[in-house]
C-alpha cells in the first residue's frame, strides 16, 4: 500500500511499515487543501490532529482504505462518513494510557500536598509549613468518569493508596478489581475527587457545567486529562470561587485548537476565566502532555504499526 504520513511520529512507524513492503511518503507541512489534491493516490494516511478529516477530504480520498490516528480520540475525523465509505479507522489509546494514568495521579498528589505553591515559596525564601499542610488520599473517594483505557489505567495507579474508587461509564459491566461501577448520581454523592477520562462527543461537550458541579454532595477536586471542551471554564471558575471545587489539575483546556499544538490562533487574548486559573495556587495547568512521554511515543507508534499490519 501507499501511505501518507501527515505528522511526525517515532521513526519505527515508517521503518516497520517500509520493512513490511509498504510505500511511505512523509509530508509534515502540507496544508489540508494541498493534501486533498493528492490524497486520491494513497491507500492509507497516518495523522495525529493537524487538521480535520471531514466529508470534503474523505470524498477526495477515492482509494483510501484506512485512517490511522496516533492517539486516543477520533474527534478530528468524521467517523460516521468514513465508515460509510468503507474506510477502516485505527487509533491507539493503548499506547499512552499508562502515561495518562501517571499524570492524573501526579496532578492529584500535587494538589493534595500543595507542592507547586510550597516549591515557589521556598525558592522565594519563605518557609510556610502550616499554610502548606496537605491532605491524604487514603480514605478519600475518587470518582472516574469514562472507564476505558485511560480511566482503567488511572484506577490501577490508585490501588495502593487505600482510597475508594468508583467509576461511571455509559457502557455497563466495566467495573473491576480497581473500581466499583456506579450511577452518575452515586458518583456525585460519594466523590472527593473527579477525574475525567472521556473522549470528546456531543454528550461530553460542556458536560461539566454549573448544574453538573452543583450536583456533587461534597466539595471536590477536579482532574481533567481528557478533553478541554468537556469543562465549561467559566463555571469551573465560579465553583472555585464558591469553594465547591477545591482545586483543579487541567492538562487540557476549553480554548485549545483542534490540533492540540497551540492554545490560541493568532493574537487572541487570554479569556478572563483562564486569567483567573493562571493566578491560582490550587490550579495546575499543563499543555496537553498527559499522554506525551518518551515511552508513549514509542508505544503509540508501535500500536499503530501492529494494527495496520494485522489488518492489511
Amino acid at each position: 500500500m501507499k501511505i501518507l504520513h501527515l505528522d511526525k511520529n517515532h521513526p519505527l512507524l515508517v521503518d516497520q511499515l517500509t520493512d513490511a513492503g509498504h510505500t511511505n511518503d512523509e509530508n509534515y507541512k502540507i496544508s489540508k487543501a494541498e493534501t486533498e489534491k493528492i490524497i486520491g493516490m494513497y491507500d492509507g494516511i497516518v495523522i495525529r490532529s493537524r487538521f480535520k478529516i471531514d466529508r470534503l477530504f474523505i470524498d477526495a480520498a477515492t482509494n483510501l482504505k484506512f485512517i490511522a490516528r496516533v492517539g486516543a480520540g477520533l474527534e478530528s475525523i468524521d467517523v460516521k462518513y468514513a465508515k460509510e465509505k468503507g474506510i477502516y479507522l485505527i487509533n491507539s489509546p493503548e499506547g499512552n494510557r499508562n502515561a495518562v494514568g501517571e499524570q492524573a495521579l501526579g496532578m492529584l498528589l500535587n494538589l493534595f500536598n500543595n507542592i507547586n505553591r510550597a516549591d515557589r515559596e521556598v525558592k522565594a525564601g519563605h518557609w510556610n509549613r502550616e499554610q502548606n499542610r496537605g491532605v491524604e488520599l487514603e480514605g478519600k473517594t475518587v470518582g472516574i468518569i469514562g472507564y476505558g483505557n485511560m480511566g482503567k489505567a488511572f484506577a490501577k495507579k490508585l490501588k495502593g493508596f487505600d482510597c475508594n474508587v468508583v467509576c461511571y461509564d455509559l457502557k455497563n459491566g466495566l467495573g473491576d478489581e480497581n473500581a466499583r461501577q456506579v450511577s452518575l448520581t452515586t458518583l456525585q454523592k460519594e466523590a472527593d475527587v473527579l477525574s475525567l477520562h472521556t473522549p470528546w462527543t456531543p454528550k461530553t461537550d460542556q458536560m461539566v457545567d454549573s448544574n453538573f458541579i452543583n450536583a456533587f454532595a461534597k466539595a471536590f477536586y477536579l482532574i481533567n486529562t481528557a478533553r478541554g471542551k468537556s469543562v465549561v471554564t467559566k463555571d469551573l471558575v465560579a465553583a472555585m470561587k464558591d469553594g465547591k471545587i477545591l482545586g483543579a489539575g487541567l492538562d487540557v483546556l476549553e480554548y485549545e485548537n483542534l490540533s492540540f499544538e497551540n492554545l490560541f490562533t493568532g493574537n487572541q487574548s487570554i479569556p478572563v476565566p483562564l486569567e483567573y486559573l493562571i493566578k491560582q495556587d490550587n490550579v495546575i495547568l499543563t499543555p496537553h502532555i498527559a499522554g506525551w512521554t518518551i515511552e508513549s511515543k514509542v508505544k503509540l507508534s508501535q500500536t499503530i504499526v501492529d494494527k495496520i499490519l494485522a489488518r492489511f
